[in-house]
């Protein structure tokens, strides 16, 4: 095997990827492709788009610049991948203005409905590859990539379902004039996705955008991005036509402040930090775009002493644990009622230490890797800066392993309010057990943060949640479960936590503009 380093000075532009879970095979090239075979872990080899998707075919970056993509859990690279720069966002914007312009913003509803479920039914078909990506690129466990596949297909489904239900009103005002609205479609929308769900957030961007009538321009994370490119080809196969859809991976400053800046983009969406959420806010107001953010949290899940206990520490685990703790809306602070402390807390050590971290590949992992070596280095910085603080570490805190970012599933008790590791979104498997008494002080405590994105509730009294889930300022409320995804459920955030909704009726809104009409009519008498 080529050392690192000899990679870098050598032309390498593909990796193949070996049946072993952690052997590679190098292949050199002389110049970039545009495609490049790569072999998964459980034998089967693919071939990976590594190019630009642009105008219904894959093409080098304008200036022919390309990236790495590493593998989290071996830390050895996957790939390289074309690198988009402003020449190319300028093409991408242009071939989707010219594809809105001309057919897909004028289509038929079932021209629309067709590729959608079209596209859904070729993501199941493909849904094994997807997800085996999908982990080889972000780390992630494999049951938890194919949970995210599964929500994808059935959630282009049911936009697809919606191409015909679009409805405008018929408004009365009078005999002498007849007045109705429409719902038609923005234009060109730029699309900026996260590198924890690579494949789900194209979806919940693709979707409802296309369903509409828009046409795209989709940025996904500059360390994820073989999923998106994958489907992008599943979208020629679809149907799609060329220009409605297109992928342009690169640098988050360079390729979001072109789309946020770009006069023809007419919205941004995006899925992020908060604080990248301010910026992209700032770019759009130039030309007054449409902006849609789900940014940042840190939910509060609360357990209360008449809760089935085993079920809700099962909950608060997945609520923190799921996804390597890489979830914006995951249950980051637990708040435990005093009476029941103690026993939720040695319950809530032994489930955790039960769950295996490791090889996304291997049958039971739960916890796979984080995403990067900075995402990394975050954590374990907070895991000090908690013990600095004062907390105490129950479980986990540290590295597992040297090779791959893997990191203990890590509980923290003893905290105060006021503490970094309760009142920052970590992003990573690190919770925080506090006691409450009353109603009246968990509602306080779980309110007193900037966030509002997601709560949970554990409770056998559906009086108590219903009261409590009223009194919570976050967009979505779990009652006796967590992270508990529906493809017709709107999803997003109060307060900092963002702008607009993904899924159900209420993502539609994003991608139409109301056309009000009123015509005066010659009334006769009668």
């Amino acid at each position: 095997m080529l050392h690192t380093s000899c990679l870098r000075s050598a032309a390498v532009r593909g990796i193949a990827r070996s049946g072993m879970a952690n052997s590679y095979v190098l292949r050199l090239y002389s110049s970039a492709p545009l495609r490049v075979p790569i072999t998964l872990p459980n034998g089967t080899t693919y071939t990976q788009p590594t190019g630009l998707f642009i105008n219904g075919e894959f093409v080098p970056s304008a200036d022919n610049r390309t990236t790495e993509v590493t593998d989290p859990s071996t830390e050895l690279p996957i790939a390289r991948v074309f690198k988009a720069g402003t020449a190319d966002v300028e093409n991408a914007v242009k071939a989707a203005k010219t594809a809105f312009d001309s057919h897909w913003s004028t289509a038929d509803p079932e021209v629309r409905a067709k590729c959608l479920f079209k596209l859904a039914d070729l993501v199941e078909q493909h849904a094994e590859t997807l997800a085996a990506i999908e982990s080889m690129d972000n780390g992630k466990s494999l049951e938890c990539s194919r949970g995210d596949v599964s929500l994808v297909s059935k959630y282009l489904r049911s936009c697809g379902g919606w191409a015909d239900k679009l409805y405008g009103n018929v408004i009365d005002t009078g005999k002498e004039h007849f007045a109705y609205s429409v719902r038609e479609p923005l234009g060109v929308c730029g699309q900026i996705i996260p590198w924890n769900f690579p494949l789900l957030m194209w979806s919940w961007k693709i979707g409802p955008a296309l369903v509409t009538g828009n046409t795209v321009v989709l940025k996904p994370a500059e360390t994820t991005p073989l999923s998106a490119l994958y489907a992008a080809q599943l979208c020629q196969e679809a149907g799609v036509p060329a220009g409605v859809v297109n992928i342009v991976p690169g640098s988050g400053r360079v390729i979001g402040e072109a789309l946020c800046k770009h006069p023809d983009v007419k919205k941004i969406a995006f899925t992020g930090s908060t604080a990248t959420g301010r910026t992209i806010m700032r770019n759009a107001a130039e030309t007054v775009k449409k902006v849609t953010l789900e940014l940042g949290g840190k939910s509060p899940n609360i357990v209360f002493a008449d809760a089935d206990l085993d079920k809700a520490v099962k909950n608060i685990a997945h609520g923190i644990f799921f996804n390597s703790g890489e979830v914006c809306c995951a249950g980051s602070r637990v708040y435990v009622q005093d009476s029941v402390y103690d026993e939720v807390l040695e319950k809530f050590r032994q489930y955790t230490a039960s769950l295996k971290v490791g090889n996304p590949f291997d049958k039971d992992t739960y916890q796979g890797a984080q995403t990067s070596q900075k995402q990394l280095d975050k954590i374990l910085d907070y895991v000090k800066r908690g013990e600095e603080e004062g907390a105490r570490v129950v479980i986990g805190g540290k590295r597992r392993g040297a090779k791959g970012y893997f990191v203990e599933p890590t509980i923290f008790a003893d905290v105060k309010e006021d503490m970094q590791i309760v009142k920052d979104e970590i992003f990573g498997p690190i919770v925080t057990v506090s006691k409450f008494s009353t109603v009246n002080d968990v509602v306080h405590k779980a309110n007193d943060s900037q966030y509002g994105l997601a709560a949970g509730i554990h409770t056998k009294d559906v009086n108590k949640a219903i009261a409590v889930s009223r009194r919570l300022k976050a967009g979505t409320i779990w009652i006796n479960t967590y992270n508990a995804f529906h493809q017709s459920v709107p999803f997003g955030g109060f307060g900092q936590s963002g702008i607009g909704r993904e899924m159900g009726a209420a993502a539609l809104e994003n991608y139409t503009q109301v056309k009000s009409v009123r015509m005066a009519i010659d009334a006769p008498e009668i």
